[in-house]
């Protein structure tokens, strides 16, 4: 028998070796159809390639691709542990040609790869057809040596498939297996089509139309071929089965929560158990894939998911969170297949134990609080909508999960009593934010957070997405379109556009479609977790409901990358070199630096901060691995992380761990933070601090870049090295002795110089010769660019001389007026060295001057008064006698 991993391998090199491209899975998260909640078929990677928009260097491709089912239109959930058949999620083998083969070549792969390969007998075997659709009957006999009985022709739209409204078509081609006529049902296109006697295995679909406008259709140039074959399904036949959940794979998950919870696979908990399975798969494959729980979006079908497993658990008896548990038997089964597994365990693993905590806490309430509404209801009745609404609002039920837990007692929910609950809960929530005191903008984001929910973010895996316009905002309120030149805030319904938040930038980059470019310039947060585009439309008309790419500037967002993790790991150096009084107190990430406030009561020297940088560029160069994890932001902090300054955060964060583990932690590095950041510590590439100082009282600033920026700090540090040793003459590594020697002999050359103007000043006051004023000798002196430290020592080296009872002297460097009085001992009675001063500063524009009676100093800004200001003071002089 072969096992399920056996028939992907043999699936996958079976058309490998017929010249396919064997090409990873894409992720669950659409990157290139904003239409889709999941991925929910092989071909929604080739999208593109099938509409001409985007071109790969093979022409023939086959996947193994994982497919959700669990929101939206294709929804089936409900029916997930109570069929054989229906799963959230599953795998999607396919094979394709993009122009190269069609029709012929098509049918001859899948029915020599069923029939050959596997084996399966030919009589088993029968084929549905497009009623319009002769050549691909033609085919069926021919090659498959079908005769018409067992070639059956379907006039409905169930084998004729569309992309879209408009766009590539075609007539599909099934085939079914027939598990004989002891088993209950008909064939495709009867009236019991739906039993389980007849199984499609396998849907071929021509894409050989193209559509538009609706009902109008003109040949592809290039046909092509798109075909889907369930995984699950084929195992059943091939392992003998009728069931997919007693295929190996089911088999190994359910045996696990058997063993996990004391009940038997066969018993009354046979649903449940089959339920935890599918779940399991769907939960650890979505957060790998980088979904979180949360009550919106993505995150809100998660979350559903994950607490319909959990009280399926509890059913089952078990009371302390286990569902986490079963994470290694899923990997064992399907981590070869899917390395994404492996490398996300821990996040996966933390995450679901996480969620199952918080739902285990208010699990026994909620239900007790159903059950006595039960208890009240009439027999078929439904639960009234406001206490469905409590079960969500206050425990955290779903709706679908309460829908889950009544479906024994023949109960239904009032589900519009529940809108009506959950519209009231909206309008008071909207009111206290509006009366918080936010501009009308703010306003209009709230209006558009209410009609179209959260943003959903992509870019912790992506940079690059297919979204749909939601909404265009010029000035302060939604327009219709905007036009070349317009300045926009664009909402989509997904992107990988981060909006700033926690210190880092938002992303730039731009929105595309075909004949429309609007080029973002930045991204921003509005009503809490909406994501908002600012921008200017470049080509073209922007208008909602349009469908775009939206592309972040990769090179910019790297930069970005590396300075935030490069924060995570100096806030942790800090802390180590200085003292867990360290505490973050702002920060910014941008592309070309980073700035990070700490509390820290005084400076930090030089020695510290080449530690702390030395200690960072240590982490980086041991390459660690940087780990996500979800978890409550209590558990994040009793684990040892930081939460950063001023964030608010929800039930549910993000825990980013940078560095092994270190002591009784489990990393180096463990920080609540939902910023993008760098895959492992080696891609910040190299760090440098570049200045430290004060801002406030006890809260100390460092700068530094990382990354690129650092590197061109370094060149540039380098060549200025080089060009100051050049000037010396010497090598660089002689330049600091050399540097060392010219300044000494500059110092000896400056005391040199100041001592000859001393000399020539004091030489050039002896000649000038003194005057007497009011009994007075005075000498008086502009000494032009002697420097004004200069005059206190030249003035009472001519009083020594004997020949003056007052000197004053005027300095006129840097075109400014200094002036110093000096008063013999024997004048002092009569002269005040302090008033002259004052008088001269202020003839200069200066006001005051301080000193001593016999001596005094002052200053002002007109220099060019300086012979005014020593006729000041011979009046004064004068006047004073």
């Amino acid at each position: 028998m072969l096992t399920t991993n056996e028939i992907r391998t043999t699936f996958l090199e079976y058309f490998a070796g017929k010249g396919h491209q064997i090409v990873p899975s894409s992720s669950l998260v659409p990157r290139n159809d904003p239409t889709l909640l999941f991925t929910n078929a092989g071909m929604v990677q080739f999208k593109n390639v099938f509409t001409g928009q985007e071109t790969r260097p093979y022409s023939r491709a086959t996947t193994a691709q994982k497919v959700v089912r669990a929101g939206g239109k294709h929804n089936d959930l409900d029916n997930v542990g109570y069929t054989a058949r229906h799963h959230t999620f599953f795998e999607m083998m396919g094979n394709f040609s993009f122009g190269d083969y069609f029709k012929p070549e098509a049918i001859e792969l899948a029915w020599t790869l069923v029939t050959k390969n596997f084996g399966l007998p030919k009589d088993k075997l029968l084929v549905t057809v497009f009623a319009e659709d002769e050549d691909a009957a033609g085919l069926w006999r021919k090659i498959a040596g079908l005769d018409d009985s067992r070639i059956i022709r379907i006039p409905t739209s169930d084998n004729f498939w569309r992309m879209g409204d408009t766009g590539p078509c075609g007539p599909c081609s099934e085939i079914f297996y027939d598990h004989g006529p002891d088993v209950p049902g008909g064939p495709p296109g009867s009236p019991d089509e739906d039993g389980d006697r007849f199984v499609e295995i396998w849907n071929l679909v021509f894409m050989q139309y193209f559509e538009d406008p609706p009902g109008v259709r003109s040949p592809l140039p290039r046909p092509s071929i798109d075909t889907g074959l369930g995984l699950e399904r084929f195992a059943a036949i091939l392992q003998g089965k009728r069931d997919n959940y007693d295929t190996d794979t089911f088999v190994a998950l359910i045996q696990a929560s058997a063993d996990l919870t004391g009940q038997s696979i066969e018993g009354p908990f046979k649903a449940s158990h089959r339920v935890v399975a599918d779940h399991l798969r769907s939960t650890a494959f979505l957060i790998a894939d980088g979904v979180l729980p949360s009550k919106d979006g993505r995150g809100y079908v998660l979350r559903r998911i994950m607490r319909r497993a959990m009280r399926h658990l509890h059913m089952m008896g078990t009371r302390e969170p286990v569902f986490y548990k079963l994470l290694p038997v899923l990997i064992q089964q399907m981590g070869q297949a899917y390395p994404e597994l492996v490398q996300s365990e821990a996040l996966i693993r933390e995450t679901m134990r996480g969620e199952e905590e918080r739902f285990k806490a208010m699990l026994d309430r909620g239900l007790g609080l159903l059950a006595d509404e039960t208890e009240k209801l009439a027999p078929g009745s439904a639960l009234p909508g406001d206490v469905a609404f409590r079960l969500y609002d206050t425990f955290g039920f779903p709706l679908d999960l309460t829908q889950d837990a009544l479906r024994g007692s023949g109960h239904t929910v009032d589900v519009d009593g529940f809108d009506a609950a959950m519209t009231v809960q909206r309008e008071r929530a909207r009111a206290s934010w509006v009366g918080s005191g936010d501009t009308a903008l703010e306003t209009v984001w709230f209006e558009a957070r209410d009609k179209f929910g959260a943003s959903e973010f992509l870019g912790y895996t992506t940079e690059q997405a297919d979204a749909e316009v939601q909404a265009v905002v010029v000035g302060n309120g939604f327009v219709k379109e905007a036009t070349v030149g317009s300045e926009v805030a664009v909402m989509l319904n997904q992107t990988p556009f981060y909006g700033e938040s926690g210190g880092q930038a938002g992303d730039t980059g731009t929105l595309t479609a075909k004949g429309l470019r609007v080029t973002i310039t930045d991204t921003q947060k509005k009503a809490g977790d909406l994501i908002v585009h600012y921008g200017t439309v470049t080509e073209g008309t922007l208008r909602p409901g349009l469908a775009v790419t939206a592309t972040v500037d990769h090179d910019r967002r790297s930069a970005i990358r590396a300075h935030h993790s490069a924060t995570h790991l100096l806030h942790e150096a800090l802390r180590r070199k200085l003292g867990t009084h360290v505490a973050q107190k702002g920060s910014l990430n941008t592309p070309d630096r980073l700035r990070f406030d700490v509390s820290q009561p005084r400076p930090i020297t030089a020695e510290e901060l080449a530690d702390v940088e030395a200690e960072v560029n240590r982490l980086i160069r041991a390459n660690s691995q940087v780990v996500t994890r979800s978890m409550t932001p209590e558990e994040a902090v009793a684990e040892g992380a930081m939460a950063l300054f001023g964030e608010k955060y929800g039930d549910e964060v993000r825990v980013v761990s940078m560095g092994g583990p270190d002591g009784n932690k489990s990393a180096w590095s463990i920080e609540l933070c939902g910023g993008t950041h760098v895959g492992r510590t080696g891609d910040i590439g190299l760090f440098r601090i570049t200045s430290e100082n004060g801002v406030s009282a006890g809260v100390r600033r460092i700068e530094a870049v990382a990354g690129k920026a650092a590197e061109s700090l370094s060149i540039a540090t380098e060549q200025r090295l080089n060009q100051m040793a050049a000037m010396m003459k010497v090598g660089v590594a002689e330049a600091p002795e050399r540097l060392a020697l010219l300044l000494e002999e500059r110092r000896t050359m400056e005391r040199q110089i100041s001592q000859l103007q001393r000399q020539l000043a004091a030489g050039n006051v002896a000649s000038a010769g003194v005057e007497t004023v009011a009994g007075i000798r005075l000498a008086t002196r502009n000494v032009g660019d002697t420097a004004p430290r200069e005059l206190k020592g030249l003035a009472e080296t001519i009083l020594k001389q004997g020949n003056a009872d007052v000197v004053v002297l005027i300095s006129t460097a840097g075109d400014k007026g200094s002036v110093v009085a000096g008063v013999a001992p024997d004048a002092v009675e009569k002269v005040d060295a302090v008033a002259l001063v004052r008088t001269a500063s202020e003839a200069m524009g200066g006001k005051g001057g301080g000193g001593r009676r016999d001596m005094a100093q002052a200053g002002g800004p007109n220099a060019g008064a300086a012979d005014a200001a020593l006729a000041a003071v011979r009046d004064a002089l004068a006047a004073s006698a």
